[in-house]
């Protein structure tokens, strides 16, 4: 498997939307609630479950194959060396329930961190507040007599403040105050009660893990006189990490990492045996960061290479010690990496061809490679390996007479013990560095799937493969290099059959002179109809879209989804690029709003509208073509299916209208089409995918072809109830949903419900058992919940107040950080902390969630949902999964603002 990337040794699965520690809780800490002595007493089934499931909650983050390969690492050492870590001041004042979180799932599964803490932020606030002045000399603070004596206490208390916080959390921690780290003064007449320590007793750490307690230490020392000693926090770790040598040392960074002050970057990673000079040379590296970085270095040339520095948000342990992709900034020697652009260059051929044969199954493997090397004998190539063999990297740089400058990535392969030390990432550093444009192409259903999405701008899918890239800044490039790879794929970027990819190798069907001359070809063969659909705000829009296929949330700020279905549009090489859209059933509000969104959405094309009172008449608010409605037939929509004339068909129909255009779509030769249904009729349907992207995987949107959109009623409640279902009272306690919706909910059919003289100093009252809805959220959630409709005066907007009955008593501030937490990311769901205001969410695409009134009891709360019923309720979810099921980012046309 010469031809993509090929990098078996490891799972992959993609980024998890909400933090670990937010899922963790929600997970496992209802059997936590008795606290760490209850599971610890309790059966070794009691202890294998609640340790499954915080594996199973890690798998958000990583394919269970990572994580338990880096659990496997872990515990593959002695308890002690797993792990030192570094938590800042303001980590205790700011993130200790995230950061208690971690500590607990880490535990639970076995694993005991060193965690040695700072309080530089408190110090400041405390010597202020007893009107000491802090001075500095080297970003050190001079700690005279009073200082010290602010620091002891302070310190004191910040130590048992955690311990308690663990405690509370069920995780047994041993405040360790003295005893461990001994110093003499770094210069007593410059920094006066400063230490620097000369030596570490590790024995209260071992006699603390010995005993199942995390060990907690504060930064203070003693020399041999026993004078208490400042010691700076960081420093402090280093010289811990120093003694226990563990594989792992994480500074907790209320920022996240390490930022390039000249862009604004996080860098993701350093690796110091080939890039130290070059940041020490930096100008932006100064002071603190200059420190930082050079007593890094020094604490790693004492340590062997498998050991590493990260410094990342609290809310990012669990995925900087359990996936590849990591987070915030990774600092580690690294491995000098060789480079080699011609077979004679390795000294080893034998040695390589080892290297590709471990990835190639068959008796003939020997033989393919052989064929394989036998290709590049002659050719331009340059390859990528460290000394060991461990990863190795051939790419097929762009010819000289390139206009696009594109590279090709052939081949890629990684051991196991190259992913667990990173040179995976060091080897694609080299490729950004000597490539500025990149393409390659892996099989979707390849394990390290996210990882590539991670190093890539975009990405495009096909019938099973997909085609990454980086460094294609003009939206003609993307569209060409899309385009390109639909009509040719695997002849042009790669191929998982060998035999195939030798023949194009030797005739020189891969080189990328090639690829340019073709797309040049496509450039002339679309012309201008191609090029004037919104080309204006294709650079903005479109490259969003093409990003997000496989992108990661946490670091770009859109939709993560894994997306099997290409843009229909460019499938059929259709000279319409954008994709082709029917709405059958346009006379209502929804479908009045959905045409707006539509109009403003830069790859869609709305073609067809059918609305059997409005027959004959223009379309109003559409200005991409003049369209009239139409009154389609089931066998109208039979004939346009067979055509292939529509990519998505929307049904804006009353309930129990729809089956019949469903129907004659399901019987046509171009059943593949997308349908999106707005009526209830296929809600309950399990052939169906139920459209709620914040609540139903994206992926399975992005994969599904018939979707089901929600109700506007069931997405809001199922919203304001889904963070605390795990937290629910047993029946017959129920979740009780009132909710009062605006008369557009109505229709435009005159009806009580929708005459404003009616509904003018008014509520109505209906359907107060057994509605739709009920039914609905009931399903969704796997809970009954009784739900009471209303209807007000307003014209949009629906507001719930939400009675939820709880198992265990919780406080307000816990269960709207469960709140946040869910729903970190998503950026068409905002938490407040009051009761959100109808008038406030009238016109907007999104749905706000607050209130958070709990009972006195402590096991009833009451949360407030807004929505607007025709945008997040119909049109704008719809769009949405269009947008999932068509190829497009989740939020392409949805204005954010």
């Amino acid at each position: 498997m010469l031809a993509r990337p090929c990098m078996r040794a490891l799972g992959r699965a993609r980024p998890a939307r909400v933090s670990a520690a937010a899922v963790c809780r929600a997970a496992v800490r209802p059997a936590l609630a008795s606290g760490y002595a209850t599971v610890s007493k309790g059966t070794r089934h009691e202890e294998t479950s609640a340790r499954s499931a915080v594996i199973n909650v890690l798998q958000n983050l990583g394919s269970k194959r990572e994580v338990q390969q880096y659990l496997s690492q872990f515990q593959s050492v002695s308890s002690q060396k797993f792990a030192v870590i570094k938590v800042g001041g303001a980590i205790l004042t700011d993130y200790i329930d995230v950061l208690c979180s971690s500590l607990r799932n880490l535990n639970q599964m076995g694993l005991f961190p060193v965690i040695i803490h700072g309080a530089g932020p408190q110090m400041n606030k405390l010597l202020g507040e007893a009107g000491i002045e802090p001075q500095y000399s080297e970003g050190i603070r001079i700690t005279d007599g009073p200082t010290l004596g602010v620091a002891r206490k302070l310190f004191l208390e910040e130590n048992l403040k955690l311990v308690e916080a663990l405690e509370s959390w069920g995780v047994r921690a041993r405040p360790i105050t003295s005893g461990v780290l001994m110093a003499d003064y770094k210069d007593k007449d410059t920094w006066k009660f400063v230490g620097e320590v000369n030596k570490v007793n590790t024995d209260p750490i071992n006699a603390a893990i010995a005993d199942n307690y995390i060990p907690v230490l504060t930064c203070m020392a003693e020399n041999n006189e026993g004078q208490l000693l400042n010691v700076n926090a960081d420093k402090a770790a280093a010289e811990l990490a120093k003694a226990l040598v563990p594989l792992k040392i994480v500074y907790l960074s209320e920022k996240g990492g390490l930022h390039n002050k000249d862009t604004g970057k996080l860098i993701e990673a350093i690796n110091l045996d080939e890039e130290y000079d070059r940041y020490m040379n930096m100008p932006w590296v100064i002071h603190g960061t200059r420190s930082k970085i050079r007593d890094i270095k020094d604490l790693l040339d004492h340590l062997p290479r498998s050991s590493s520095v990260a410094i990342i948000h609290p809310e990012s342990l669990e995925r900087e010690l359990f996936t590849h992709t990591g987070a915030g900034t990774l600092i580690r020697r690294g491995t000098k990496l060789h480079k080699a652009s011609s077979l004679s260059e390795f000294s080893d051929v034998h040695k390589l061809k080892e290297v590709l044969v471990r990835d190639r199954e068959g008796l003939d493997a020997e033989a393919v490679v052989d064929r394989y090397l036998d290709s590049l004998k002659g050719k331009t190539f340059a390859a990528y390996h460290d000394e060991g063999m461990e990863a190795l990297a051939v790419v097929l740089p762009p010819d000289s007479s390139s206009p696009s400058g594109l590279a090709h990535l052939a081949t890629l392969t990684m051991t196991r013990s190259a992913w667990l030390s990173n040179i995976a990432d060091n080897v694609f550093q080299h490729l950004k560095n000597d490539y500025p444009k990149l393409a390659w192409t892996v099989k979707q259903d390849d394990e390290n799937l996210t990882w590539f999405s991670e190093k890539a701008d975009g990405s495009i899918a096909r019938q099973g493969e997909v085609l990454f890239w980086y460094g294609i800044e003009t939206p003609e490039e993307v569209r060409e290099l899309m385009a390109e790879f639909i009509q040719h794929g695997r002849q042009m970027f790669g191929d998982n059959n060998l035999e195939s990819q030798l023949h194009r190798a030797a005739s020189g069907a891969l080189r990328i002179k090639d690829v340019a001359q073709k797309l040049q070809q496509h450039r002339e063969s679309l012309g201008q109809q191609t090029r004037s659909f919104s080309t204006s705000s294709f650079s903005s829009r479109n490259m969003q879209r093409v990003r997000s296929t496989f992108g990661t949330p946490t670091r770009r700020g859109y939709a993560t989804t894994t997306n099997p279905n290409p843009p229909l549009g460019i499938k059929n090489q259709d000279k319409d690029y954008p994709s082709k859209i029917a709405l059958i059933g346009a006379r209502g509000y929804t479908g009045q709003a959905l045409i707006d969104l539509l109009n403003r959405h830069p790859n869609m094309d709305l073609r067809h509208v059918s609305s059997r009172e409005l027959k004959g008449k223009k379309l109003a608010g559409y200005t991409k073509r003049d369209i009239t409605y139409e009154n389609l037939s089931p066998d109208d929509v039979r004939r346009m299916a067979d055509a292939g004339e529509i990519d998505c068909w929307v049904m804006a129909l009353p309930n129990g209208v729809c089956k019949p255009f469903v129907d004659a779509i399901e019987a046509s030769s171009h059943k593949e089409s997308v349908i999106v249904d707005l009526s209830a009729d296929y809600r309950f349907d399990s052939s169906w995918t139920y459209g709620l992207p914040e609540l139903v995987k994206r992926s399975k949107i992005a994969g599904a072809t018939r979707i089901a959109n929600p109700g506007c009623y069931a997405t809001a409640a199922q919203l304001g109830i889904a963070p605390l279902v795990p937290y629910l009272a047993a029946a017959p306690a129920n979740p009780t949903v009132f909710g009062v919706s605006g008369y557009s909910g109505a229709g435009t059919k005159p009806s009580p419900k929708n005459d404003v003289d009616n509904l003018t100093n008014n509520l109505i009252p209906y359907s107060l058992t057994d509605h739709i809805h009920e039914r609905e959220i009931s399903a969704q959630l796997g809970r009954e919940i009784g739900f009471i409709p209303h209807v007000a005066v307003w014209f949009a907007g629906i507001h719930h107040t939400i009675s939820i009955p709880l198992a265990e008593s919780m406080a307000s501030r816990d269960i709207r950080q469960l709140y946040q937490d869910r729903y970190n990311g998503e950026k068409l769901v905002k938490v407040i902390g009051e009761s959100p205001l109808v008038k406030n969410i009238s016109g907007k695409h999104g749905v706000e969630i607050g209130g958070f009134a709990v009972h006195s009891s402590g096991k009833r709360v009451v949360i407030n949902a807004t929505i607007d019923n025709l945008l997040k309720g119909a049109a704008t979810q719809c769009l949405q999964n269009m947008n999932l099921a068509l190829g497009y980012a989740e939020y392409e046309g949805i204005p954010l603002s």
